[in-house]
C-alpha cells in the first residue's frame, strides 16, 4: 500500500494571480484606457490516421484565437480617435488604400502584476491586427455610464515569456 507523500495531504500557501492586476501595452493607445481582455487561447487541431482497424492520432496546425479588448472612451486623449488610427493603418476609407501588413501588424504586451505591482507574467502577442471594433453604445436611459468601445484583434502566435 503506497503512502501518500505529506506535501500532496496537506494545505500549502498560495498566492493567486487575479484577473485586475494587468497591464497591457498596444502602441498608440494609452494603457490606462484599457479597461478589460479576453484570455489568450490556444487550439491544437488534430488528425486522424486510419489504420486497419483503429485510429490514431498526432497534432495538426495550431489556431490563435481572436482576443478581444475593452477600452474606456475618454474625452481626451480619444480612446475612438486612437483605435481609429490604428483601423486607418488597415484601410483608409477616404481614399479606399490598404496598408501592408507591415504597417498595421503591432506587437502587443500583457504584463501580470502581483500584489506590490511587479510583473509575474507576460503575454507577448506577435502580429495583431484589428478584424472588428465597436465604438459603442448611446443612450438617452442610461444617465450613469461610461462609453467603453471593443476591439477584436486576431494575431499570428502569443509567447509566453514568464
Amino acid at each position: 500500500m503506497a503512502v501518500l507523500d505529506p506535501n500532496e495531504i496537506f494545505f500549502t500557501a498560495f498566492e493567486p494571480k487575479q484577473q485586475n492586476r494587468f497591464i497591457m501595452y498596444v502602441d498608440g493607445i494609452p494603457s490606462y484606457t484599457i479597461k478589460g481582455i479576453s484570455a489568450v487561447t490556444l487550439t491544437q487541431e488534430e488528425i486522424v490516421l486510419n489504420h486497419i482497424n483503429v485510429y490514431r492520432k498526432v497534432k495538426g496546425k495550431s489556431k490563435w484565437s481572436n482576443i478581444t479588448m475593452t477600452l474606456f472612451d475618454p474625452i481626451t486623449p480619444s480612446g475612438a480617435q486612437a483605435v481609429m488610427e490604428w483601423v486607418r493603418l488597415h484601410h483608409e476609407s477616404v481614399t479606399g488604400r490598404d496598408g501592408y501588413s507591415d504597417f498595421y501588424k503591432k506587437d502587443l504586451t500583457i504584463n501580470i502584476l502581483g500584489p506590490v505591482g511587479d510583473i509575474i507574467s507576460e503575454w507577448v502577442i506577435k502580429g495583431a491586427f484589428i478584424v472588428n471594433s465597436s465604438f459603442g453604445e448611446y443612450s438617452w436611459d442610461n444617465d450613469s455610464a461610461a462609453q467603453s468601445l471593443t476591439v477584436e484583434v486576431a494575431m499570428d502566435y502569443c509567447v509566453l515569456n514568464f
